[in-house]
């Protein structure tokens, strides 16, 4: 530990401290690398600053000359992604609860379930219901844990409530469409398609974004070739998964985040507040149960 410290320099993401820390090091000025709210700082002793600056000022030269790429700059975070992770846990195991105890009808899981036939008579609202509604507490929880990291790395990237109005309303067009293409006695139910529409937004934005700014053209795409590898290891995996609706999930995601990315509708989206958005999440889902049961 330094006893006393002069900051030299400060960024947003660790990996930039990490490589002019090691640098310092290597000429012989020891550095101390420590984090200030959202960012991290780099500090050595006040003897060496002056020395340290000139380090930092020659290989920030050499990493920005002519004909070399700049870094990749770090994305703007949001705060309280939480909420909407929060909100998404809430509203699962209060339908699970509400649903499991006969509190509305004794039948809501019927008339909420994605049931093909109903679909293609016109009973669209399925697509909502159908995100939560589960099967039993394994199916729940596995749905809870992946709904709640990727939703909030989304809402990290997009804020909590533009995150997940594209999740919801995206996952439900994937039930949509598999209830419209799937054979009459096709039935399903699950968050998982919200959970593989989260994946497939956080995998198109993040690749959107780089692709404009990465200096190597394997950095750019790096997003969406890890989306698709977790789509292949956790969308396939078990004798039931329902491929066609992670798939579906998946692709309306990917869609949802490479619009979203695009500079003119990144721009509008920030100004849209994060409660409006939040409402758009949650209110199709409450306008869906309040129609299915009163059918």
């Amino acid at each position: 530990m330094l006893s006393e410290a002069v900051e030299v320099y400060r960024s947003g993401r660790l990996a930039d401290c990490e490589e002019r820390a090691f640098m310092l090091t290597a000429v012989g000025v020891p550095s101390e690398l420590t984090r200030a709210g959202e960012s991290y700082v780099l500090l050595v002793d006040p003897h060496t600053a002056a020395d340290a600056r000139s380090h930092l000022l020659q290989y920030q030269q050499e990493v920005q000359r002519p004909g070399k790429p700049a870094p990749l700059a770090p994305p703007r975070l949001h705060a309280h992604a939480w909420i909407g992770c929060a909100l998404y846990g809430a509203v699962l195991i209060a339908v699970a609860y509400a649903v499991g105890n006969g509190i509305w009808r004794l039948d809501a899981f019927d008339v909420g379930e994605l049931d093909a036939a109903a679909v293609q008579r016109g009973e669209w609202w399925r697509a909502w219901t159908a995100l939560t509604l589960h099967f039993g507490p394994d199916h729940l929880a596995a749905n809870l844990g992946a709904g709640v990291w990727f939703g909030y790395l989304a809402g990290r990237l997009l804020g909590p409530g533009v995150a997940w109005a594209l999740i919801v309303n995206g996952g439900a067009c994937a039930d949509l469409l598999e209830g419209l293409l799937a054979v009459p006695s096709r039935r399903a139910a699950g968050a998982s398609t919200a959970v593989f529409t989260a994946l497939g937004l956080l995998a198109a934005y993040s690749w959107r974004q780089r692709r404009r700014l990465a200096p190597h053209w394997a950095l750019g795409w790096s997003p969406l070739v890890a989306g698709l590898v977790l789509l292949g290891w956790l969308g396939t995996a078990g004798a039931e998964t329902d491929l066609f609706a992670h798939l579906a999930g998946f692709a309306a995601g990917g869609v949802l985040g490479a619009v979203a990315a695009a500079p003119r509708l990144q721009r509008a989206l920030e100004r849209v507040p994060q409660w409006l958005a939040g409402a758009l999440a949650l209110g199709p889902v409450a306008v869906a149960w309040l129609w299915a049961l009163g059918s």
